[in-house]
């Protein structure tokens, strides 16, 4: 259970449903349901690779040890870590500014108050922190607790919407657009921040060396939690399209935390309390989670001196949390996330880094799925439909994804180019400097200056099972 609320927690339905949904509404519009059932199938396919890694690697690394182990020269380590530290640094946007814009617009009375918005988000930031500093088993405890309930509330609200939408409900959102070029690249790209609606899923990875019997309970928490996460994001998206009216779409992304009046609508004072309970409680459980495994995979890569410098590999004496690594990730993102939301607000500005989130969460699943291959034929347990062809198709998906983010972002910067698309760019262009570039350079640092380290990076096993 608490391997599958670690997971939950990261994926946070309440509140993909206040912010993430949002973002997918604004670009897909009356669709958002095919971008979010193409996410999920996308993701699914992409936790084949660490469902299987699981049962041969127990290491808080993740997806980085993954990379790092799967070959004898460790080469693949360095950029599968430097895409992950990315994901990490602009993906806490969705619990920092998320939260703190979904609490800025619930009322006219609290949006009139300029710059409260930074209060929450430092609220947020020092949460997470001081929770996952002094350890995790009382919040995983309570994570499983709430996440069960919250699961169910989206359930329930649903059904009660999609009843009262009654005969109003409709086909159209499962239909293609009729102009296949611009419709379908607007749901791959909406199927981006799906994608993220789901991320998340396989982070339980990163407590492989702290739960019980990792080789079987880490790959039933992922295949578990992608069924929780379905039954509550799938259903809710829909209801959130006929509630608010098809025809009516567009305005949904630019109303003020648009959930909230649907399920007031139709659910009245008591669902509108419960959704505000349930998504405050659902971005303070994504933190706890992300912090935690930021915390414990950035140890990983200092321990083995990737990347990070060995002080990050800091165990605290007294609550033997990775504290070093927790406070240098809430202190970075929440200076990042600050300065962004200054400029665009912090709803646009979660957008605009979920938008850098996306693509290099896809590169390191891409490292990863090449990783497994790799990996399971230097261990001789290699299956070509388990460890190639489904590792293949994730790899092949992902590309198309990008393919499609790319070209919608670079479509609407030449053809409507103002701040908020001129920052999707800019965000599209660092994201793949900081991969791409960054990434040759670091590993073709570690390969000529010190292979010694590379070759031994990834390596641990907490059940020493060694290569």
């Amino acid at each position: 259970m608490h391997g599958i609320f670690q997971s939950m927690g990261q994926v946070a339905p309440a509140a993909d449903i206040a912010i993430l949904l949002v973002a997918t509404f604004s670009i897909a519009g009356s669709r958002t349901i095919l971008s979010v059932i193409f996410g999920w199938l996308v993701y699914a396919i992409f936790m084949v690779t660490p469902y299987q890694f699981s049962k041969y690697k127990s290491n808080a690394g993740s997806y980085y040890a993954f990379a790092a182990g799967s070959t004898e020269s460790g080469k693949l380590g360095p950029v599968t870590a430097l895409s992950f530290m990315y994901y990490d640094i602009t993906g806490a946007a969705f619990g920092i500014l998320g939260l703190s814009s979904f609490i800025f617009l619930i009322s006219p009375r609290i949006t009139a108050i300029p710059y409260i918005w930074i209060l929450f988000a430092g609220a947020f930031t020092a949460y997470i922190t001081i929770v996952t500093y002094i350890g995790i088993k009382p919040s995983l405890g309570y994570n499983a607790v709430a996440g069960l309930a919250e699961v169910l509330f989206l359930v329930i609200g649903a059904v009660i919407i999609i009843l009262g939408v009654g005969p109003h409900n409709s086909i159209v959102p499962f239909t293609l657009p009729s102009n296949l070029g611009v419709g379908f690249s607007a749901i791959m790209f909406g199927a981006v921040f799906s994608i993220l609606d789901f991320t998340g899923t396989g982070i339980v990875t990163t407590v492989s060396e702290e739960i019980k019997d990792p080789k079987r309970n880490i790959g039933r928490s992922i295949l578990y939690a992608m069924i929780l996460t379905a039954i509550a994001i799938i259903p809710a998206t829909y209801a959130l399209t006929v509630g608010w009216g098809v025809s009516n779409i567009g305005s949904f992304a630019s109303a003020p935390d648009a959930g909230i009046i649907v399920f007031g609508k139709y659910l009245g004072p008591i669902g509108v309390i419960l959704l505000i309970i349930f998504t405050v409680n659902s971005y303070l459980t994504n933190g706890v989670s992300k912090a935690t495994a930021v915390g414990r995979w950035w140890y990983s890569a200092a321990s083995d001196n990737v990347i990070f410098p060995k002080s990050i590999a800091r165990i605290h004496p007294k609550y033997r949390s990775p504290y070093m690594a927790i406070i240098v990730w809430s202190l970075t993102s929440f200076v990042l996330d600050v300065l962004m939301g200054l400029y665009f607000g912090p709803k646009i500005a979660a957008f605009i880094l979920e938008a850098g989130t996306g693509i290099s969460i896809i590169i390191v699943h891409i490292m990863a799925n090449t990783s497994l291959t790799y990996y399971t034929r230097r261990i001789e347990k290699f299956q070509f439909l388990k460890h190639a062809l489904a590792p293949a198709v994730a790899t092949v998906i992902g590309l198309i994804v990008i393919y499609f983010t790319v070209s919608n972002i670079w479509t609407k910067w030449i053809t409507d180019p103002d701040p908020v698309n001129d920052a999707y760019f800019a965000s599209f262009i660092i994201t793949i400097l900081w991969v791409v570039v960054g990434g040759f350079i670091v590993t073709l640092y570690y390969s000529r200056k010190k292979p010694e380290v590379l070759k031994s990076a990834g390596e641990f096993d907490v059940e020493n099972l060694k290569v």
